[in-house]
C-alpha cells in the first residue's frame, strides 16, 4: 500500500480534469479513449453508462483495490482506489493525461481546472461530529456553545481553502464530509458510514505556453505531498485515527 494508507480504511487518488466547452459524445470517440486507457490497464473491463450520460470504465470493485476513468460532459476523471503506493496512482493520471489532447481534442486552452485530490475514508459507528470535535477540537470562538448542556452535535464539518500564488491559480482545500443525521442522533441507532477527509490541490485557467498537462500534475503532486507530509498525516489523519481506536 502506498504512504498513506495506514491513516484510514480505504485510500484513494483521484483526477479531475474540468473544462470550458463540452466534450465530444460521439460513440468512436469514447470508445477510442476507453480502448486506449484499457490497453494500460487491462484489468480495467467493466465499462457502463450511469443516468446522466457519464461513461465509465472500472476494475472489479470486489477486489478492494481497483482504478476507473470516466467522461462526463465537460470532465475527465481518473481514479485508483487502495493503490499500491503514490506512484502507481500518478502514474495512470499521467497516462489520461497524455492521452486527452489528442483522443479528446482537450487543448490546453480548454482548461478550467485541475484537481488532484487525496481522499481517506474512516469506517466508524457513531457521531461522525462529534469523533471530529473529539479528535481535533474546534474552534476557540465554538468550545463553549458546543458544551452547552442538553445539546447534542448534529454537524461538525470543518474545512479550509488557501490560495498559494498571488493570481489564486494554485490552491488546496481540505475538507471533511460526516455521515450522521439528526435521525441517528434521536435514535441512537448508528450505521457503519464512512467519514470522510479530502484533500484537494487545484491549478485554475488555461495552461501557460509550453505547459502541458501531465507538467500541472506533477506541480499538484509536489503540492500535495508537501502538504501530507507537512500538517494533515500528523496534524490530522493521526488524531482521527487515535480516537476511532479509543471507542
Amino acid at each position: 500500500m502506498g504512504r498513506y494508507d495506514q491513516w484510514s480504511d480505504d485510500f484513494y487518488v483521484n483526477l479531475h480534469l474540468n473544462t470550458e466547452m463540452e466534450l465530444s459524445r460521439s460513440r468512436e470517440t469514447v470508445l477510442h479513449f476507453f480502448e486506449q486507457v484499457q490497453k494500460h490497464y487491462p484489468t480495467m473491463r467493466n465499462f457502463y453508462t450511469r443516468d446522466e450520460g457519464d461513461y465509465v470504465l472500472e476494475g472489479d470493485k470486489e477486489q478492494g483495490t481497483y482504478r476507473w476513468a470516466s467522461i462526463e460532459s465537460r470532465r475527465v476523471c481518473s481514479g485508483y482506489v487502495n493503490p499500491d503506493n503514490i506512484d502507481d496512482a500518478m502514474r495512470q493520471h499521467r497516462v489520461v493525461l497524455e492521452m486527452v489532447p489528442y483522443n479528446l481534442s482537450i487543448s490546453p486552452l480548454d482548461c478550467e481546472s485541475l484537481n488532484l485530490m487525496y481522499g481517506f475514508d474512516y469506517t466508524y459507528r457513531g457521531n461522525h461530529s462529534e469523533l471530529v470535535m473529539e479528535a481535533l477540537g474546534v474552534l476557540p470562538a465554538f468550545e463553549r456553545i458546543a458544551q452547552m448542556p442538553g445539546a447534542t452535535l448534529l454537524g461538525n464539518e470543518p474545512s479550509i481553502q488557501m490560495a498559494l500564488d498571488p493570481e489564486c491559480r494554485w490552491q488546496f482545500r481540505l475538507s471533511f464530509e460526516a455521515r450522521t443525521g439528526a435521525f441517528q442522533v434521536r435514535t441512537g441507532e448508528y450505521p457503519e458510514e464512512q467519514l470522510s477527509v479530502y484533500l484537494t490541490v487545484r491549478r485554475f485557467g488555461s495552461l501557460t505556453k509550453g505547459e502541458t498537462y501531465v507538467a500541472a500534475l506533477g506541480r499538484l503532486g509536489e503540492i500535495a505531498a508537501e502538504l501530507m507530509d507537512g500538517y494533515i498525516v500528523e496534524q490530522v489523519l493521526q488524531p482521527l485515527r487515535q480516537a476511532i481506536a479509543t471507542k
